[in-house]
């Protein structure tokens, strides 16, 4: 399997392109800008990515024209795919998360969540990549992480059918949608957010795979892939899900998306919360929560780990 990613060698801050496999980092030469979001805006990006892959999974001679070196996976470091992404949606798709979220509050689902998927729009000028430290958030005294998996689009599309949404997907990644439950809780009361509870950060990365390289576990609805989802707080597991039960597919996300709006090459789309994903879902919303100097890892099969520590 190849993934994608944004990295600099350790010691150097400009961004390169490259291709991991079996814990090296290929660079790749072919971007003018040696980013992913270049990789994506190519116009000839399928031809491309096809032809380094061939290349890449055959160790073909050919590969050193294309590339400059190769990397430990251990001595780079690893910035978030898409760092200031055009849009930013995160939906709320996993049935699981929705019950448990609710009742934790004492209510129902509400009835329209199984009419129609919901999203809010995010931060795009506050994302923090692969073990880039998060600032504790001033006056919070509440701090959650949430598992899920966001898609980066990859071509410009309006009114996108569910069925054809695949071919409009670049790639998968891991998202925590960091989450200040005390400002959240306040902010829903007036009937609009989340906004100011999930304004200070959201996390991208590891990695992007594309969606042919998870052929082997695709469920046969669109985007929706038989993958392990595990949160992990200081090193102990805490959440526990599977992308496949997910209620809404990518499909359907991408569809009610595009509905009556253009999405653009490198929008991020979030899946919402998998069920457990959360310390909202674990605790009752009582706490205890995340503390300065707490890691959070993620860990999803097949794509990668997404991991920050909490800082002052």
């Amino acid at each position: 399997m190849m993934r994608w990613v944004e990295f600099s060698p350790i010691g150097e801050d400009y961004p390169r392109l490259g291709v991991v496999v079996d814990e090296r980092v290929i660079e790749i030469g072919e971007s003018d800008k040696g980013t992913l979001m270049s990789l994506i805006q190519h116009p000839h990006q399928a031809d491309l990515v096809a032809d380094i892959r061939a290349m890449v999974l055959s160790g073909s001679s050919v590969l050193r024209d294309k590339t400059r070196h190769v990397f430990n996976l251990a001595d780079v470091k690893v910035y978030p795919p898409i760092r200031k992404p055009p849009t930013l949606r995160d939906f709320y798709a996993f049935e699981a998360h929705v019950k448990t979220a609710n009742q934790n509050r004492g209510r129902e689902v509400p009835p329209v969540w199984y009419e129609i998927p919901v999203f809010y729009f995010s931060n795009t000028g506050s994302i923090l990549g692969h073990d880039e430290p998060l600032p504790y958030p001033h006056g919070v005294t509440a701090l959650d992480y949430e598992l899920e998996i966001a898609c980066i689009i990859g071509k410009e599309g309006r009114d996108i059918s569910a069925d054809d949404a695949e071919n409009y997907i670049f790639g998968y990644t891991i998202m925590n949608d960091w989450s200040a439950r005390d400002l959240q809780m306040k902010e829903v009361t007036v009937g609009l957010g989340p906004a100011k509870g999930k304004d200070f950060a959201t996390s991208l990365g590891s990695m992007v795979v594309m969606p042919h390289e998870l052929n082997a576990y695709h469920t046969g609805r669109t985007g929706v892939y038989d993958c392990q989802m595990v949160a992990r707080v200081n090193g102990e597991e805490r959440s526990r899900g599977n992308w496949r039960d997910i209620h809404y597919s990518f499909g359907e996300l991408i569809a009610r998306a595009s509905q009556n709006v253009t999405l653009y090459p490198g929008d991020v789309i979030g899946s919402g919360t998998v069920g457990t994903g959360c310390l909202l879902e674990l605790t009752r919303a009582q706490g205890p929560w995340l503390q300065v100097g707490d890691v959070v890892e993620f860990e999803v099969e097949h794509i990668g780990v997404l991991r920050n520590k909490i800082v002052f």
